[in-house]
């Protein structure tokens, strides 16, 4: 009998733990699997008769062809001939299909009435705001009339056809796939969020007051329950944003397909409206949120009134609402990560490498699973995070807003409050032209050739940039002009500025890194025609050299915005510049003044990509590939380009969110608290704690990505060896059973890094907060969280830079070589590649995007938990 050691023990029980818990899991998603039966889809012949193991289905031959960017004429004007018309047989493979309860609410109620309710709910909405400021007013307008866009562009991108029925049947398996994986995940972050209402009632009813709500008449009880609704509405409209993105991708996926037999531009055009529905409604309900929480707050509780609290206090009860939108923005995007690359790495390693079939060949038993991963984890993640980006940023400038406003004794400060608020209600309407200047207008009698996508949408890009320039100095001298510092509004325009052109080099930056049509890319190519080891050696290097210039314009940005705050006039009681700290808010709104656009090119990239793979599986000409692979191409420097977008953003945001912690610390203590001596040592170990954070998470998600693509791969071999008739077409799938793996993994996955982010700077606060009581150090647990979050948000911009970038080159050096180049597809170096690729695909898709999460986590949940480390 062998010998059982101690860590064999160990691993013995995690492994059992892990199963238990994953059958657990599979029984709940257990819908998932029920829509996932692809049947006929192998398609071509209808349902597989029993015993028929002699009938052979046409395999789909795959040519190597060089995917330039001039597309044939043919191609692009539409002329691809009828389909095949054979009689085929489509079994109804859905299962019910599945919409939130409040839509299911909704649709009970008789159309008059819920009319009558709309009415009434935004009559009660513009009371409110009449009651607060006319600003508010503007910027509930805006929001509905960006609503009503919105609804335009679904109905627009609807009315598209959907293709023939094997299309339909495969984008009706996706559907249910990523519906039940998100019912199934979702359902799970919402206990785990009421499990920390409670906690953070339980806290809040407990806690110090500070001299402002004493003031005020603001209670420790009303305190608590404003803190945990904020909390509760951050969590819910985080949950729905994301729910917004992944229900526009599975519908508009196919419908780009169909496009893509007509015309190249107009599955563009589809696409890219497809992802601005998406936008719309995440940044809409980002701001509309904040500003109704705002104003409700301002009427409810007599703001401004005799004996009740100052409107420079008010953004303070906001920040449960960011800390809600972070919580569940991490655990969907960790969720949606695992899920997304579990399944892709585990289909490319069986499929591509080892079987040698095509990327997204209906004969891979993962591929069902990959292409709901698109869904789940770039589409309604991305959604989450970005509604987190913009809410997290809105409330913490609100603050830093408010207490220079109180500091300069500014009489009117509800300007210097309310810009946020006004900047993103203008992003809203310059980013709606945006999307709509991409047109398929092209005449189909005209031969010439495709244009470019990237420059497409580059100059939508442009029109944007363009136009925020514009109205960014026009609401600055609307919004803050005061007659204290006349001049103070120029500089804060010059801040808004330096926003806007540091968001537009990071972007550059970004696709001079990951697109093939620049140096770094190919050089990475050229390095897979050594071997596997010279091409993840080469993706390592690129992705540490990429963090450089990136850290360089942050700074740049960050020093510039804080000299042009502190010079613009505006001084406290003692002479002192107080705008610093301010401009370097202005300046992060000008960065993401653009948020909306910089989200639809985003969300085009897994909407081109599920459409190439729905072209794929359906078995559709050659040429209908080409056109999907361009876009794929390009969807994934989109994709990368947003990332470096949204850690830029989460960098400068992160810095006004720390600067916040001070502020708030300084309130609750009653004495100041601007700085953090690092010399001391419990301070110093609090940093080391905040960087140990980054890496352990970031080890965390990738192993759980690693860990559950070996479950996929073990699933995929095995059918492949059961049924030997796959490879022939004599033989279904059973893609059901791989979506089923990796919804259970990666809801089980999640719990660990999530939670880890969670605990530990509370942890670590009243540690040595305790610490501090016994030696003397009132302040000590307050001033190592500071240190704590100061060196957590650095190390996790840069490692979050190196992640993202690296991942990106990967994929599109496979992509490259895959155009034909150094041998093209099936070559040594194409394996070499797809080895990179699987390497980078946790990196740029799981830990990477989590990590500016994060960031932006440990920054609200300092926030909300700052009484507790004093």
């Amino acid at each position: 009998m062998p010998l059982v050691f101690p860590e064999d023990i160990m691993w013995n029980v995690e492994t059992s733990l892990r199963g238990i818990i994953r059958n657990v899991f599979l029984q709940e998603v257990d819908l998932v699997s029920k829509g996932c039966q692809l049947g006929s889809v192998l398609v071509r012949g209808g349902e597989l008769p029993q015993g028929s193991e002699d009938i052979h289905f046409p395999v789909a031959q795959r040519v190597n062809s060089s995917h330039k960017m001039m597309i044939d004429d043919d191609v692009e004007t539409g002329n691809l001939g009828p389909y095949q018309e054979r009689p085929r047989i489509f079994p109804d493979m859905r299962s019910k299909p599945y919409n939130p309860l409040i839509f299911r609410v909704f649709k009970r109620i008789n159309v008059r009435v819920l009319f009558i309710l709309l009415l009434l709910g935004f009559g009660g909405i513009f009371y409110i705001g009449a009651r607060t400021s006319p600003i508010i007013v503007f910027v509930f307008t805006v929001c509905i009339f960006s609503f009503l866009l919105s609804i335009y562009l679904t109905k627009w991108v609807l009315s598209k056809d959907e293709g023939p029925p094997e299309m339909v049947q495969i984008s009706d398996a996706i559907r249910d796939g990523a519906e039940g994986f998100f019912r199934t995940q979702y359902s799970t972050i919402s206990k785990m969020a009421l499990l920390l209402a409670l906690v953070i009632l339980c806290i809040y009813l407990f806690r110090s007051t500070t001299p402002q709500q004493e003031s005020s008449g603001l209670g420790r009880s009303t305190s608590a329950y404003i803190t945990v609704a904020a909390f509760l509405l951050g969590a819910l409209c985080s949950g729905v944003a994301g729910y917004v993105g992944m229900w526009v991708s599975v519908r508009a996926n196919v419908r780009v397909s169909s496009a893509a037999r007509r015309s190249a531009r107009e599955a563009l055009q589809i696409a890219v409206r497809a992802g601005g529905f998406s936008a719309l409604v995440v940044v809409g309900m980002a701001v509309i949120g904040v500003a109704i929480l705002y104003a409700t707050f301002y009427v409810w509780l007599g703001v401004d009134s005799p004996g009740s609290m100052k409107v420079t206090d008010l953004p303070l009860l906001l920040v449960g609402y960011g800390f809600g939108a972070s919580f569940v923005a991490l655990f969907a995007q960790l969720g949606g990560g695992i899920y997304t690359k579990a399944a892709d790495v585990g289909a490319d390693l069986v499929g591509k490498v080892e079987q040698g079939i095509p990327e997204d060949d209906p004969r891979n038993p993962a591929v069902i699973a990959d292409l709901v991963g698109d869904n789940v984890g770039d589409c309604a993640a991305r959604g989450a995070d970005l509604f987190e980006s913009i809410a997290a940023e809105i409330i913490s400038a609100m603050i830093l807003g408010g207490t220079m406003a109180k500091r300069c004794k500014i009489e009117d400060p509800s300007g210097f409050i309310l810009f946020p608020l006004v900047v993103h209600s203008f992003d809203l309407i310059i980013s709606s032209v945006g999307i709509l200047s991409i047109k398929s207008t092209r005449d189909s009698s005209v031969k010439s050739p495709m244009e470019d996508p990237m420059a497409i949408l580059q100059k939508g890009y442009s029109i944007t940039i363009f136009l925020a320039v514009l109205t960014f100095v026009a609401s600055t001298y609307w919004m803050l002009y005061t007659e204290q510092a006349p001049s103070a509004w120029v500089h804060f325009a010059l801040c808004g500025l330096v926003g806007i052109t540091t968001a537009y080099i990071f972007v550059w930056i970004t696709q001079y890194y990951t697109d093939y049509k620049h140096g770094p890319v190919r050089a990475l190519a050229l390095a897979s025609s050594t071997g596997h080891g010279t091409n993840i050696i080469a993706g390592v290097s690129l992705g540490l050299e990429a963090t450089a210039l990136p850290v360089l314009v942050i700074s740049v940005s960050i020093v510039s915005a804080f000299w042009l705050g502190n010079t613009s006039g505006l001084v406290d009681e003692a002479g002192n510049p107080t705008g610093g700290l301010f401009g370097t808010a202005v300046a992060t709104m000008g960065m993401l003044s653009t948020a909306a656009y910089v989200l639809t090119m985003d969300m085009f990239g897994p909407i081109a990509d599920n459409a190439g793979g729905i072209v794929e599986m359906s078995q559709q000409p050659e040429s209908v590939r080409e056109i999907t692979d361009v876009l794929d191409a390009v969807g994934n420097t989109t994709k990368a380009t947003t990332k470096g977008f949204a850690i830029g953003s989460a960098a400068l945001a992160s810095f006004l969110l720390f600067s916040a912690y001070m502020d708030e610390v300084a309130t609750f203590a009653r004495e100041p608290f601007t700085q953090v001596d690092i010399a001391i040592p419990e301070v110093f170990v609090g940093g080391l704690l905040g960087s140990m954070l980054i890496f352990l998470f970031s080890a965390w998600a990738c192993s759980a990505v690693g860990w559950t693509a070996q479950e996929v791969v073990k699933e995929v071999r095995r059918q492949f060896i059961e049924r030997p008739g796959i490879m022939d077409y004599k033989e279904k799938p059973d893609y059901g059973r791989c979506v089923a793996i990796v919804a259970s993994a990666s809801l089980i996955e999640m719990i660990k890094p999530g939670v880890l982010a969670i605990i530990s700077p509370i942890v670590v606060g009243v540690v040595f907060r305790i610490l501090g009581h016994y030696t003397g150090h009132p302040l000590l647990g307050a001033k190592v969280v500071a240190a704590m979050l100061m060196f957590a948000t650095v190390s996790g911009i840069l490692m979050a830079l190196f992640l993202n970038t690296a991942g990106g080159a990967w994929d599109n050096a496979k992509k490259y070589i895959e155009t034909g180049a150094y041998g093209g597809k099936g070559s040594d170096c194409h394996k070499a590649a797809i080895t990179g690729d699987t390497v980078g695909d946790p990196f740029k898709d799981t830990a990477g995007p989590s990590l500016h999460v994060l960031i932006k986590m440990l920054a609200t949940i300092t926030l909300v938990m700052a009484p507790v480390f004093l």
